[in-house]
């Protein structure tokens, strides 16, 4: 990182520090909370998911007439996925999961119906960012619960994404070269994914190590398919924020943009491993 920080131009060093000191903020309040559990853990999730929803219905909001804007810059329907984000969330820190996801799903299903209505065309995607920020929230805190492996996986997840995310920013800068999805995200490079999925990789190397699992190459690999899931998950929200017209979901992190900006890769991995729990009994569990 410190390599990349000084062959970047000025700009992309400032932005690099902005970025080491939020993360010394945040990973260290995220570090804790998942250290500690429910109900830590679960008000963290509910809180983070509720600011993504937020963000999403701002970028919704673009364009419409400021006198249909409510509440934070968005209008009920905004409000409206708000509230279902965040009530899906609490009831999953209950352990009450398939009302969660009914709550998810009936609010998006109304959160469509009343953007359509007030705001037209953006706003059927009310839901959809309901769908998109809820369910792999409620996933999250429904791994973090399992009772044998659920803080370490969470662990690894977490640390796969940064790694992810470190790699491909660090091998992007160093290396760069063609473009991986120009259209959508121009700073993108195959150099990039290839990095992103190498510290991945590493991650479940170390990670295999440390839990002493019987083999390395299992998880290992999984990380590095997950390092995909991750990049892809980046370029769908980039895809949104594009079609939005917007540079960033929000200013909240410096150096950052918003949290959506940060976490849209960890929201597409916790699905991916929500699903694996679900049909193997639990991705670390798999990789024995």
């Amino acid at each position: 990182m410190a390599a990349t920080a000084v062959m970047a131009p000025r700009a992309d060093g400032q932005a690099l520090r902005k970025r080491l000191l939020s993360a010394a903020i945040l990973l260290p309040l995220a570090a804790f909370d998942l250290w500690l559990g429910s109900p830590y853990w679960d008000a963290v999730v509910c809180v983070f998911a509720m600011v993504m929803a937020w963000e999403w219905a701002g970028m919704c909001a673009v364009g419409v007439r400021p006198a249909r804007a409510t509440v934070g810059g968005v209008g009920p329907a905004g409000v409206a996925s708000i509230l279902a984000v965040a009530a899906g969330v609490l009831a999953a820190a209950l352990g009450r999961y398939g009302l969660a996801l009914l709550l998810l799903a009936a609010c998006a299903a109304l959160a469509t119906a009343v953007g359509m209505r007030i705001e037209g065309g953006r706003g059927r995607w009310h839901g959809f960012g309901t769908l998109y920020v809820g369910v792999p929230s409620i996933a999250i805190i429904w791994v973090r619960a399992q009772p044998v492996d659920g803080l370490a996986t969470v662990a690894w997840l977490l640390a796969l994404v940064i790694a992810t995310d470190s790699g491909a920013f660090a091998a992007g800068r160093l290396i760069g070269g063609p473009k991986l999805a120009p259209r959508i995200s121009p700073n993108k490079t195959w150099a990039g994914l290839c990095g992103g999925i190498a510290a991945a990789a590493i991650v479940g190397w170390v990670a295999a190590l440390w839990l002493r699992l019987p083999g390395v190459l299992p998880l290992t690999l999984a990380s590095a398919v997950l390092a995909v899931v991750e990049q892809g998950g980046d370029l769908v929200e980039s895809g949104f924020k594009r079609y939005f017209g917007v540079k960033d979901s929000s200013h909240l992190i410096p150096g950052h943009g918003g949290v959506l900006d940060r976490v849209d890769g960890l929201l597409a991995v916790a699905s991916a491993v929500a699903v694996t729990e679900l049909l193997s009994g639990g991705i670390l569990a798999w990789t024995r």
